[in-house]
C-alpha cells in the first residue's frame, strides 16, 4: 500500500516520523513524505532540531485517491502548523471522504480536530487535545492506541512516543485490512 506520510515543513516529533515509516517499510509499504512546501523537513527531538527528510510530494500537487491510507505523526508545532493550511487540511479530509484508513499520535488530533472529522469518533491524542477533541464533537479516551470503525473509515490513534510499538503494529494491522 503507498501511504501517505503528513507533515509540516517543520516541527514533526522525528520519532513519530521515523518509527511507523520504518514499520511500513518493513510490512513491504510504500510510505510517501507529503508536505505543505517541497525541499526538507525539520524534524525535531521534543524541543530540539533533529534531522532534515526530504519532501516525496507537495499537498495540492498529489490527490489523496493516490493513497491507500494516511498517517499524521505529532509534535506540538507540526500539527498546528497543518491546521492552518487549506490544502492539507482538504487533503486529510479526502481521507475520511473515501474510506481511506487514518492514523495519527500525539498531537495530531488537532489536524483531525481543524478538518471536522471527530465528531462522533473515539480517540486518544497527548492529554492536552482532550479539551479540542470533546469540544469537536469526539470521545477522548486515555489509552495507549485507540481503533474506532464507527466512521466513514477506520482510524487508529495513539497518545505519545512511548505507545509507538503499540501504534505501529494497530495501524499495520488496520491498513492491511483495508482494499484499495
Amino acid at each position: 500500500m503507498r501511504i501517505a506520510f503528513l507533515t509540516a515543513p517543520e516541527g514533526v516529533e522525528q520519532i513519530e516520523l521515523a518509527d511507523p515509516w520504518r514499520a511500513a517499510v518493513e510490512a513491504g509499504h510504500e510510505p510517501v513524505l507529503v508536505s505543505t512546501k517541497p525541499g526538507r523537513v525539520q524534524a525535531f527531538d521534543h524541543l530540539d532540531k533533529a534531522d532534515t527528510f526530504a519532501v516525496d510530494e507537495v499537498v495540492g500537487e498529489v490527490p489523496a485517491e493516490s493513497f491507500g491510507g494516511l498517517v499524521l505523526p505529532g509534535g506540538v508545532a507540526n500539527p498546528d502548523f497543518l491546521r492552518m493550511d487549506e490544502l492539507a487540511v482538504t487533503f486529510v479530509q479526502a481521507f475520511f471522504e473515501r474510506g481511506r484508513p487514518v492514523a495519527a499520535i500525539c498531537h495530531a488530533p488537532w489536524t483531525l480536530v481543524e478538518a471536522d472529522v471527530v465528531r462522533g469518533r473515539t480517540l486518544t491524542s497527548w492529554p492536552s487535545l482532550r479539551t479540542d477533541i470533546r469540544n469537536a464533537g469526539g470521545t477522548w479516551v486515555d489509552e495507549q492506541v485507540h481503533i474506532d470503525d464507527q466512521g466513514p473509515n477506520p482510524l487508529v490513534t495513539s497518545r505519545k512516543p512511548d505507545d509507538l510499538k503499540a501504534f505501529d503494529e494497530a495501524f499495520l494491522e488496520v491498513f492491511a485490512r483495508q482494499t484499495v
